[in-house]
C-alpha cells in the first residue's frame, strides 16, 4: 500500500505540472487566435487547453487526492495521513481560489498560481516520504 500511496502522491504532483502546461496551451492558443482575428468576448468558451485545465483541476486531481487520503489510512507511511490531508486541503483551496478569481477579483488568480506551487511541493514531499519510509516492523512473536 505504501507504493500505491507514493504513486498517487506523485500523480498529484505530475497533475500540477500538467495543469501549468494546459493553461499555457490555452492562453497561447487564445493569443494566436486573436492575432488571427478571433474576438474574445463574454461568449468565448475557451479552447482545448482551457477545457483540459478545467476538467483536470475539477475532476482528475481531486479524485486522485481523495484516493490518496483513503489509501493513507492503510499505507503505514509515517505521517502519511497528515500529508494526504495537506494535499486534499490544498486541492480544495485551489478550487476555491479558482472560483473566487472568476467571481470576486481576478487578482486572486495569483494566489491560485501560488497555491499550485504549494500543492506541487506538498504532494512531492508526501511521495518522497512514502518512498523513504522503512518497512513497518513485524510484531514479535512469542513461542509457547
Amino acid at each position: 500500500m505504501r507504493s500505491v500511496y507514493r504513486v498517487l502522491a506523485g500523480l498529484v504532483a505530475i497533475g500540477v505540472v500538467l495543469q501549468a502546461m494546459f493553461v499555457a496551451l490555452g492562453w497561447f492558443t487564445a493569443i494566436k487566435d486573436m492575432d488571427d482575428g478571433l474576438v474574445i468576448d463574454k461568449n468565448y468558451e475557451g479552447n482545448a487547453g482551457h477545457v483540459l485545465h478545467g476538467q483536470f483541476g475539477m475532476l482528475v486531481i481531486p479524485i486522485i487526492a481523495l484516493l490518496l487520503l483513503i489509501v493513507s489510512f492503510f499505507a503505514k507511511v509515517q505521517g502519511g495521513v497528515r500529508w494526504a490531508l495537506y494535499v486534499v486541503g490544498l486541492v480544495a483551496l485551489q478550487i476555491v481560489l479558482a472560483f473566487l478569481s472568476f467571481g470576486v477579483a481576478p487578482v486572486i488568480g495569483t494566489l491560485h498560481a501560488l497555491n499550485a506551487f504549494a500543492l506541487l511541493a506538498v504532494a512531492s514531499v508526501a511521495a518522497r516520504r512514502a518512498a523513504a519510509a522503512p518497512a513497518p516492523a513485524a510484531e514479535p512473536t512469542t513461542a509457547v
